[in-house]
Formats: structure tokens, sequence, C-alpha cells
């Protein structure tokens, strides 16, 4: 298993990556099929990201494949360029194999040289081994969002959580 900031061309295999995680996680944002990803879409933003101070892709390949990313978005106004927002997404056959660990791992050192000392995300209450890798990479609630996402014809909360670096 191999990590790395996401390149160029990964684009292709980001895009296809994306799209096969919304189609298998439960409580990802995007249902499946409810966006078209392409690859020039993903391209743009692997070249946008790596000019940022800020933010990055990080992507988990296996035998060549894609199996897993971690984006990390920057605050873009001074009084925030010090936290990044994470998505994380890992293909069903790969999740509980520490692929989702070794993503964190490889974002703290990244965060560390680039002077991010705030990390943050949120997850769906009900996604307990989401909560439970957060939990172990570090990460504390903060706080709940009420009836923060309609899924499967119920609404449902959100935690709040963030690591402090």
């Amino acid at each position: 298993m191999k990590i790395r900031e996401a390149e160029t061309f990964d684009a292709d295999k980001l895009a296809n990556l994306i799209q096969r995680v919304d189609e298998s996680a439960q409580y990802m944002l995007w249902e499946a099929g409810e966006r078209d990803i392409q690859p020039e879409n993903q391209m743009s933003m692997i070249e946008s990201f790596k000019k940022a101070s800020n933010s990055a892709i990080f992507v988990a390949e296996s035998d060549y494949e894609l199996v897993g990313y971690l984006i990390a978005i920057g605050g873009n106004a001074k009084r925030n360029q010090h936290s990044a927002y994470l998505v994380i997404g890992v293909l069903e056959g790969f999740r509980r194999m520490g692929v989702g660990t070794k993503l964190f791992e490889k974002l703290e050192t990244w965060a560390g040289v680039k002077n991010i000392s705030r990390l943050e995300l949120s997850v769906v209450t009900k996604n307990e081994s989401a909560l439970s890798l957060y939990k172990k990479a570090g990460f504390e609630i903060e706080g709940i969002k009420r009836n923060a996402l309609f899924i499967n014809n119920e609404m449902v909360d959100e935690y709040y959580m963030a690591k402090l670096l």
C-alpha cells in the first residue's frame, strides 16, 4: 500500500474512485449518481491544490489501483489558514484494512510541514466505523449539527469533529 499526494496523471483514476466510493458508502454527502465527476474537474482540483499552501489530495494506491483518498481543503482567509477541512473515502473492499489510518498519518506529516494546526471534519452520528477511525486518529467531537442530512427517508445528525496538532 502506497500513500502519496495525488498527481495530475491520477485524474481519471481519482474520478473513478470517488464515483465508486459514492456508490458504496451509505453516509457520504453525495448519493450514487447524484454528481457527474469528470476527470477534467479532478485534474483542475489537483492542479489548484498543488498551488495552494494549505490544501492537498492524498491517495492510497494498491497494485496501481487507487483505493482511497483524503482531501484536505485549507482555509482561504487569514484567520483560518491554519485549518483544513477533510473529506475521506475508501473503497468498500479496502475498508477496515488500515487504509484510512495510513491516509491520516500522511496527512499529519504534511500538516506539520505546512503549519496546519487544526484538522476538522463532519460525520453522520450513526457512522460507527468512521467514528471509530476518527477517534483512533485523535479527533474529538466538538458539537452536533442536528438534522444535517436526509438519508433513507430520515433526518440524521452529524458530529463536528476536530484534531488540534
